[in-house]
C-alpha cells in the first residue's frame, strides 16, 4: 500500500519550454492538487522559470514529470534528474528519447515485427530557398508511395501539433510547410481508415499491465489539438464497446510495444483499428501522457476502478532512476 508521507518532498514538473506548455500546466495543476489531497508534500516546479539545480537545493525526494513534448518528455529532463540523483516518474532517458521520435519508434517497432503504418520521412533541415524547393519536390512524390489520403506530421511533437490529414495532392505542400515549422524532419504516414483507440499501461517489464481501451470518436475524424483539449465535441468510450477479442489483441500489442521501447512507470499508446479487417496499427507511444480533465489515462484508470488521486499516487510511487533500480533510488 502506497503511503503519502513516505513520498517525501515532491516536485511536480510542469510548464516547460515546449509547444505543449499550456497543456502541461493543466496536467501539472491537476496532479499537484490530487497529490496534495492525499497528503503528499507536493510543490509546483516550472523548468522554464527555474534552474533544475534548485531541486537538489530544496532536497526534493522525487519528481512527478507532468511535462509534455520537448525538454520534458524527450529524455533531456530525465538525464538531468539522473545527474541530480532524484528519482522521477515515467520512462528513463533512452526510452523517453526514442518514444519522443516517431520515426525512431517506428524503426524499432518494425524491427520487432509490430504493425505500424508505412511512412516516408522528408528532410526539412535546410530552410534556404534551395532547401525548401528540394523539400517540396520530394514531397510531391509521396502520394505515389503512400496513396491518398495520407497524414503529415512532425515526428517530435505531440498533442497533434502540426498534424494534417491530406486528401488531395494540391493540399500536400501546405501540410509539409506546416509540419516543417515544428521539426527538421517531416513524417508522411499512410492513412489507416478506421477507429482511433488508445491504451494506457502501468508498471514495468513483465509486471506491466494494460488499462481498459478507450475508443475515440471525433467530429469528421478530426481529433486535433482544439478538439483534444478545449471542446466537448469528441466522444470517448470506455469501456470501448469493442469485441473482447479485439480489445485483448490491442492490449497485447500495446504491452509488446511498451516493453520493446523499454518504457516504465506509465505510458499510453495510440492506435488505429483498420475498418477493412479490424487490424490494429501502432501510431505512437506517449511516455508522459496528459493528465487534464480531458485526458485519457485517468479515464481508463477510472474504468479499472482507480481514482485520479490514487492513479497519481501510484505513478509517483513508481519513481526511479535508470542507474538505481527501484523507487527512491539513492543519490550518487
Amino acid at each position: 500500500m502506497t503511503v503519502a508521507k513516505d513520498m517525501g518532498r515532491v516536485a511536480v514538473l510542469m510548464g516547460g519550454a515546449s509547444a505543449e506548455r499550456d497543456i502541461s500546466l493543466l496536467s501539472g495543476q491537476g496532479v499537484l492538487e490530487a497529490l496534495r489531497s492525499v497528503g503528499v508534500d507536493a510543490h509546483p516546479f516550472d523548468p522554464a522559470q527555474r534552474d533544475l539545480a534548485a531541486l537538489r537545493d530544496e532536497v526534493v525526494a522525487r519528481c512527478f514529470i507532468a511535462l509534455h513534448g520537448r525538454f520534458g518528455e524527450d529524455g533531456t529532463v530525465q538525464g538531468a534528474l539522473e545527474l541530480l540523483g532524484i528519482p522521477y516518474t515515467g520512462s528513463g532517458v533512452m526510452a523517453s528519447a526514442v518514444a519522443m521520435d516517431k520515426v525512431m519508434t517506428k524503426r524499432l517497432w518494425l524491427a520487432e515485427g509490430l504493425p505500424t503504418p508505412q511512412c516516408v520521412v522528408l528532410d526539412a533541415s535546410d530552410s534556404s530557398p534551395a532547401g525548401t524547393a528540394a523539400l517540396h519536390a520530394a514531397a510531391a512524390g509521396v502520394p505515389a508511395q503512400l496513396g491518398l489520403p495520407l497524414i503529415v506530421k512532425p515526428p517530435r511533437e505531440g498533442s497533434s501539433l502540426g498534424v494534417t490529414k491530406v486528401a488531395t495532392a494540391d493540399a500536400l505542400q501546405a501540410a509539409v510547410t506546416l509540419s516543417a515549422r515544428y521539426d527538421a524532419h517531416v513524417l508522411c504516414e499512410e492513412f489507416i481508415s478506421g477507429e482511433e483507440v488508445t491504451c494506457a499501461v502501468l508498471g514495468e517489464g513483465a509486471a506491466a499491465q494494460a488499462l481498459p481501451v478507450v475508443r475515440i470518436q471525433a467530429p469528421e475524424g478530426a481529433y486535433d489539438y482544439q478538439n483534444k483539449y478545449f471542446t466537448d465535441a469528441v466522444s470517448y468510450h470506455c469501456p470501448s464497446g469493442l469485441p473482447a477479442a479485439e480489445e485483448a489483441e490491442i492490449a497485447r500489442l500495446v504491452l509488446a510495444a511498451y516493453r520493446s521501447l523499454g518504457c516504465r512507470g506509465w505510458g499510453r499508446a495510440d492506435l488505429m483499428l483498420r475498418a477493412s479487417d479490424r487490424k490494429p496499427f501502432l501510431l505512437e507511444m506517449n511516455t508522459s501522457p496528459g493528465m487534464t480533465s480531458h485526458s485519457l489515462v485517468p479515464m481508463a484508470a477510472r474504468a479499472a476502478g482507480i481514482g485520479y488521486a490514487d492513479l497519481c499516487l501510484r505513478i509517483l510511487a513508481s519513481a526511479s532512476l535508470d542507474n538505481h533500480n527501484g523507487a527512491g533510488g539513492q543519490r550518487p
